[in-house]
């Protein structure tokens, strides 16, 4: 601590010898020996009590990792990738069927007539912005028909 040498020590030794005396030396050696005594029982206790608190410290840590991930443990034991997957198709398949139910909502009164409503191009219609080569090429051609089905004798109809 206080890095002090051989001859640094003998030095302190003869100064204290001469200004304390030869009779009185014993007594102040051994009450300076109890104050460091006592110096380093409390820096003991300090640093054993910093170590408990940091201890502590990393305790309190760990178990809030363990808390996290048992949260996230118990979010994966009621996991269900086909349930999931079962929901979302079920709740596309209502939201298409509503769709191709509902009905046209009726003109209200003021809204425009059917001369005055914007006019619906023809399915077969190519819009200006393709280009006047969309509008020169063909129509598209028509789908394959299904294979024919085998009868029961397993030859061709």
């Amino acid at each position: 601590m206080f890095d002090l040498s051989w001859g640094e020590i003998l030095l302190i030794g003869i100064v204290a010898l001469v200004a304390i005396g030869p009779k009185e030396l014993p007594g102040v050696l051994r009450t300076l020996g109890q104050w460091t005594a006592k110096l380093r029982r409390m820096a003991a206790e300090f640093q054993s009590q910093f170590q408990e608190a940091m201890r502590e410290a990393e305790m309190a840590d760990l178990k809030k990792q363990v808390d996290d991930l048992t949260t996230e443990a118990k979010g994966y034991a009621n996991f269900d990738p086909v349930g999931e997957v079962r929901r979302e198709f079920e709740s596309t398949q209502h939201h298409i069927e509503r769709a191709m139910t509902e009905k046209p909502a009726l003109e209200a009164p003021g809204s425009l007539s059917g001369a005055e409503a914007p006019a619906v191009p023809p399915p077969d219609h190519v819009p200006a912005a393709a280009g006047p080569d969309a509008a020169a090429a063909p129509a598209a051609a028509p789908l394959p028909a299904e294979p024919k089905a085998h009868d029961a004798g397993g030859s061709p109809a």
